[in-house]
């Protein structure tokens, strides 16, 4: 499967052109990501950083995006095994003029994918993003490579030091505190990159005791790498029946980050994002920005310290782009992914983690009681499968205006449908690569989030 969208590309290794992810379309897009990067930027020479997490094509995906970016005349920074926030601040520190990051985030193994940053170490926008895949798609026989005097250079670096004194020296993380917590940690980084950068950082902020589960960097994943509840049984165990504090769990990129409390339980990923920023907030007051389908428990934390809250649509470029605007102080997704501006303008599950012991050690309470502090909300997530002709927009429109005359619902159209209810919401979305409508739903009880989806699949149904 090959999946093409604004924000890159990725798909599964092997197979034909066009229909996976082969060297062919990792050359092609590579090549018209080079063009449209030095159009832009109206530079003849250009500097790309690249990075990739543990995954078992990661190295075979580097040397096909490395020789294309030479061939295209790009110098490469190649800083190796990295986190995506790594690779992210690598490109500002270098003044690079973009990076790519090869990592399909929290796909299984057989899947890998190119996510393409700008000159800030920021994703590209939809705009620049569109205009790429034209070129990928209509204009790739006018792309010119270089001639042997011009072609790029390569270069090594590891900016992981780096990454970890930016954290260190923030303002926010509490170095002292976490040292005299002496916490014990245990840490699941599902066999990717997450295994050398969240030890390497525990162990700068003062940490003595950590238990790595899953932490040799083999790519060989060692569950499925989605953090989700249903993947996190051997951590959750291990501290069910252990004497530890917390445990945290990254995808492969690290990016997310979802945490365990000290008897097993789930934290949940959606207040991975909550917690953090009650703690932000706590020492800063300001504006706060998550997605249509993140849990409302951030908007009742925000207002707690007298700031607001703003939605986005869904995906980081988007959240990045409302948290400039509105100035906050921090954002994310309620997939666990942390921004804090004042590091970098991306999702950063190492800056999550430091915020998180910060909050924990001043907090003086074990991690299940801190996450009682927060509004429970749950979140019911379902889609409908649709026939390939079906008019999923049409159906949208219905469904809005089903309750454009009800004054006791808020109706939000930047990103599919949202419905807010006195009782909860409701978020509908087409997929762009299938015909999917997905539904999700939160309110205060996992019966009540579920009424609420049904209640708008029936509508769907009857709209079809």
């Amino acid at each position: 499967m090959l999946i093409k969208s604004v924000s890159g590309i990725r798909g599964t290794i092997g197979g034909l052109p066009e229909k996976n992810l082969t060297p062919v379309d990792i050359v092609k897009y590579t090549a018209a990501f080079v063009y449209i990067i030095r159009k832009k930027l109206n530079k003849s020479r250009i500097k790309i950083v690249v990075g990739r997490d543990a995954r078992i094509s990661g190295q075979q995906v580097y040397y096909v995006v490395s020789g294309t970016l030479t061939a295209m005349g790009a110098d490469v920074v190649n800083i190796g095994q990295a986190t995506t926030p790594t690779v992210e601040i690598a490109v500002t520190e270098e003044s690079a003029d973009g990076g790519i990051i090869i990592t399909a985030s929290h796909n299984p193994k057989q899947w890998n994918a190119l996510k393409l940053l700008n000159e800030k170490g920021e994703f590209l926008s939809a705009n620049d993003g569109e205009i790429l895949l034209n070129y990928a798609e209509n204009e790739f026989s006018k792309i010119v490579f270089s001639d042997i005097d011009f072609i790029g250079k390569i270069s090594e670096k590891n900016y992981l030091k780096k990454h970890v004194e930016l954290i260190i020296k923030n303002k926010y993380v509490d170095i002292e505190a976490i040292k005299k917590a002496n916490f014990k940690v245990v840490i699941d980084a599902v066999n990717s990159v997450g295994g050398t950068a969240i030890p390497y950082l525990l162990n700068e902020l003062g940490v003595k005791h950590i238990v790595e589960i899953n932490c040799e960097p083999t790519g060989e994943f060692a569950h499925n790498p989605e953090p989700l509840p249903e993947n996190l049984i051997e951590i959750s165990e291990f501290l069910k029946h252990g004497n530890f504090d917390v445990g945290f769990v990254v995808d492969p990129d690290v990016d997310r980050l979802a945490i365990v409390n000290e008897n097993g339980s789930m934290f949940g990923e959606e207040y991975t994002l909550v917690a953090v920023a009650d703690y932000v907030l706590s020492k800063t007051t300001g504006n706060t920005v998550s997605n249509l389908s993140s849990t409302r428990a951030l908007s009742e934390i925000t207002r707690k310290y007298k700031g607001n809250y703003y939605t986005s649509a869904v995906g980081e470029v988007n959240v990045v782009e409302q948290m400039k605007k509105v100035n906050a102080v921090i954002g994310g997704e309620g997939n666990g992914g942390v921004i804090l501006p004042d590091i970098h303008y991306g999702r950063d599950s190492l800056i999550a983690v430091a915020l998180f012991l910060s909050h924990l050690a001043n907090s003086g309470k074990k991690c299940s009681e801190l996450r009682a502090d927060y509004p429970d909300y749950y979140i019911s997530k379902n889609k409908i499968e649709l026939q390939e002709d079906t008019n999923t927009d049409s159906i949208l429109n219905n469904i809005k205006n089903d309750f454009k005359t009800d004054k006791t619902v808020e109706i939000n159209t930047i990103d599919g449908i949202k419905l807010d209810f006195k009782e909860g919401w409701v978020h509908l979305r087409k997929s762009n690569t299938e015909p999917i409508i997905r539904i999700y739903a939160e309110s205060k009880s996992e019966k009540e989030a579920e009424k609420l989806a049904q209640m708008i699949i029936k509508k769907i149904e009857r709209h079809t």
